[in-house]
């Protein structure tokens, strides 16, 4: 007999959590409430385009924004300046928010009327990837400066992900960056995501991305 146990793994150790998850996405559906779930890595341009998210959409929907950091309440104070309904979650070291931490968040946030809630999760390429939050879509930020080559690195963040947003494109004349390459690679890991090259300082491709968020957040309304 061996001096130890061998314990063959049958089920998906994300089991528990994937079914918190359908089931707040389920309440969320029937509240209506559209739940976006925004990832990156650290200095992407996420709360900034943020900001400029809510410029084209506060008049034309209800808007609450739920900021996921380690610490600090840096990014809900620029945020609470929009006039937006904001909350800060504190993770307490964790990397990631999952299903039943964005439950409590929405709690919080008291999100009951509200077309659509933004969860600006914490800032990283790869934990937030491995958790379903029970987010209506999934939308990741890469900017310019990161380089291109983070669909080859990080897979899972562009296989989950339903618009890559390419930031900071204003940078483009100063960096080795190529914008095909991106979306050729983000296509071969996703046929289905859409990437939309952005300028949150300028405000370049804004519109088309908020259109796309508009049309979805509509369309969870109606189905």
């Amino acid at each position: 007999m061996k001096p130890y146990k061998i314990i063959e793994i049958k089920e998906s150790v994300f089991e528990d959590n994937d079914q918190k998850a359908q089931a707040l996405r389920n309440d969320l559906k029937l509240e209506r409430t559209f739940l976006l779930n925004l990832m990156s890595s650290p200095g992407s341009g996420k709360t900034t385009t943020l900001v400029k998210t809510i410029d084209f959409l506060k008049d034309s929907l209800n808007m609450g924004i739920m900021e996921a950091d380690i610490d600090s309440d840096v990014d809900a104070k620029t945020i609470s300046e929009t006039g937006v309904k904001v909350i800060q979650l504190h993770t307490g070291g964790m990397c990631h928010l999952d299903a039943e931490m964005t439950r409590q968040g929405l709690m919080g946030l008291s999100a009951e009327g509200l077309d659509l809630v933004v969860l600006e999760n914490v800032g990283n390429l790869v934990c937030p990837a491995e958790f379903d939050t029970g987010a209506s879509k999934n939308v990741m930020i890469l900017s310019v400066p990161e380089g291109d080559d983070k669909p080859l690195k990080y897979p899972l963040m562009f296989t989950v992900s339903d618009v890559v947003l390419i930031n900071k494109i204003d940078m483009l004349p100063y960096f080795d960056f190529d914008v095909d390459a991106v979306r050729e690679r983000a296509l071969k890991l996703n046929p289905n995501v859409k990437v939309i090259p952005i300028s949150a300082r300028t405000g370049e491709g804004i519109a088309e991305w908020t259109h796309w968020l508009k049309v979805e957040v509509e369309k969870w309304q109606d189905k």
